[in-house]
């Protein structure tokens, strides 16, 4: 008998790793582009005619099914902490891709954030329960909208690594929101309420949103950052809305709240700390002295 547990946990880690080697892949062919810190439109039409660009899209599906098939398939507490893996691959492959070392001061925030997100995400799935309340699609559109409008409206108004946390924040926000949406929408089918029209329209804009913040970010920092802000605030975005919202926490304990409030507390500050890093600090070259030689600002006349 096979042991759906531990396959939810391989696909998870599988999917985990093709998260990671997405960022590094896509940051790769933005940063080839020699477009700067901001993409335009003609950039992004060479981008989905690259390669390089559609092969990092391709890992990105991929880990994106692969996710989605383990949480179905064995319990949200075991598999969804196993996402932050992501994390700290991306960054392992920057520094390896730049021919860097990963010193402590490297790993020390990312291990911050993978270990209060790993928390957080135990505590609050350990505690879900209920059903959601009616108005809840509204509300979720509603805050999500204005959460990632504002991101994206910080990021393009900014420049340097709070443009990139800003716009990878404001990704990560968008790709939580997809989520609950899809649990939301899977919940009333299963209730034979139908599928909501409307809440599929948001799936899509939300995903085409976040892709359009994820894509800026990668213009304007190391992958590894847009990949922490994606890794903390998806599933905290997901699971804070499904409390807050769809009545997902009715019965949580108090004690089990205030550990949810310091696990998020302690990966904020991990991802907080990693994104305002400087590239001197973590011993990486800084972004306009580590142009790929492939790059439209490197490339040569035959």
């Amino acid at each position: 008998m096979i042991d759906l547990t531990g396959l939810a946990v391989l696909l998870a880690v599988v999917g985990a790793c093709c998260y990671a080697g997405a960022a590094r892949v896509q940051h790769a062919a933005v940063h080839a582009t020699g477009d700067g810190v901001r993409l335009r439109l003609a950039t992004l039409w060479r981008l989905v005619r690259d390669p390089r660009w559609l092969f990092g899209l391709a890992l990105l599906g991929a880990g994106t099914v692969l996710h989605a098939i383990a949480v179905a398939i064995g319990p949200l507490i075991v598999v969804q902490p196993v996402g932050v893996l992501a994390l700290v691959l991306a960054a392992v492959l920057d520094a390896r891709q730049t021919g860097r070392r990963v010193t402590g001061t490297l790993l020390a925030p990312v291990l911050t954030a993978t270990l209060g997100m790993g928390g957080f995400v135990a505590f609050a799935a350990g505690s879900a329960a209920g059903s959601p309340p009616p108005g809840a699609l509204t509300d979720v559109l509603l805050l999500g909208t204005l959460a990632v409008t504002a991101l994206a409206i910080l990021g393009s108004l900014s420049r340097g690594n709070l443009r990139c946390l800003a716009l990878g924040a404001g990704g990560g926000v968008a790709y939580g929101v997809v989520s609950v949406l899809v649990r939301l929408t899977a919940h009333q089918f299963q209730a034979g309420q139908g599928i909501s029209l409307l809440a599929v329209a948001g799936i899509g804009l939300a995903l085409l949103g976040g892709g359009w913040c994820v894509q800026q970010a990668y213009a304007s920092g190391r992958p590894h950052h847009v990949v922490a802000c994606l890794t903390v605030l998806d599933p905290l975005v997901a699971v804070a809305m499904g409390v807050g919202l769809l009545g997902e926490a009715a019965g949580t304990p108090p004690w089990v709240a205030v550990a949810e409030l310091a696990c998020a507390a302690i990966a904020l500050a991990g991802v907080t700390l990693l994104a305002f890093q400087r590239p001197q600090d973590l011993h990486l070259p800084a972004m306009d002295q580590c142009k790929p030689a492939w790059s439209a600002q490197n490339r040569t006349a035959p």
